[in-house]
Parts: structure tokens; C-alpha cells; sequence
């Protein structure tokens, strides 16, 4: 069987299609930076919300127990603030402070205060919790 020769190829295709294999590389390569910028858009947005979901987690964790500290605290009569209890050393709490509040609901003090928990990393609010302390 004989080959046919490279001028004979270019007759029997015609001079029409020469550059539609070029164009269809073209399309199919922008198709295909397309779907990478879909997928690499949508993996950082993903690793961006994990990011704040952990920050949230981990403040939620630290105001409970802050929250929870509170409620042992000997009641203080008039105070407008309890000491937070100490941040543990460990390193899932760098960049978090705490700030307790606290606010008599009656004038004068009767024994019962609101308090407020909030947690904050590098000075932005993330958690607020409230409860009430009772004189025991």
C-alpha cells in the first residue's frame, strides 16, 4: 500500500481547514484555564472560611471557659469588671485577650450582676457571651 505524499494530504484536506487545528488548541486551552481559576478560586475560598471557622471555634472555647471561671468567683459587690482567669500557654491562644464585664442590674447592688465575656484576636471582637452572677 502506498502512502500518499505531503502535497497530496494538503489537496485531499483543502486549504480551507489549514488553521482549524490551531483554533480548537486555542479554545480548548482556554477552556481549560477556565476551570483551573474555578477550582483554585474555589479552594482558597474554602481554605479561608476554614481559617475563620477555627478562629471562631477556638474564641467560642475560651469565652465558655472564661464563662465558667466567673461563676466560681466569689461575687464582688458594685464591680464593674472580674479578672479574666489566665490564658492558657498554649499556642492555639496567641493573639486572643480577654475582657470580663461586669454591671449590677439594680442600684443599689442586690447580688445579682450581668456578665459579659468578650473574646478578641489581634483587637477584633470575635465572641461576646453574657450571663448573670448570683451572690451564693
Amino acid at each position: 500500500m502506498r502512502v500518499p505524499g505531503g502535497a497530496k494530504i494538503l489537496s485531499m484536506l483543502g486549504s480551507s481547514e489549514w488553521g482549524v487545528g490551531l483554533i480548537e488548541m486555542l479554545v480548548a486551552l482556554a477552556i481549560l484555564g477556565a476551570v483551573a481559576v474555578a477550582f483554585l478560586s474555589g479552594l482558597a475560598t474554602t481554605s479561608k472560611a476554614d481559617i475563620i471557622d477555627d478562629e471562631q471555634a477556638t474564641a467560642e472555647s475560651l469565652a465558655r471557659s472564661q464563662m465558667e471561671w466567673l461563676r466560681d468567683v466569689d461575687y464582688v459587690y458594685d464591680a464593674t469588671e472580674y479578672p479574666p482567669a489566665l490564658l492558657p500557654g498554649d499556642e492555639d491562644y496567641i493573639n486572643y485577650s480577654v475582657i470580663t464585664a461586669a454591671e449590677p442590674l439594680h442600684d443599689p447592688d442586690d447580688g445579682i450582676q450581668k456578665v459579659t465575656v468578650t473574646v478578641k484576636r489581634l483587637d477584633k471582637e470575635i465572641v461576646t457571651l453574657e450571663d448573670y452572677k448570683i451572690d451564693k
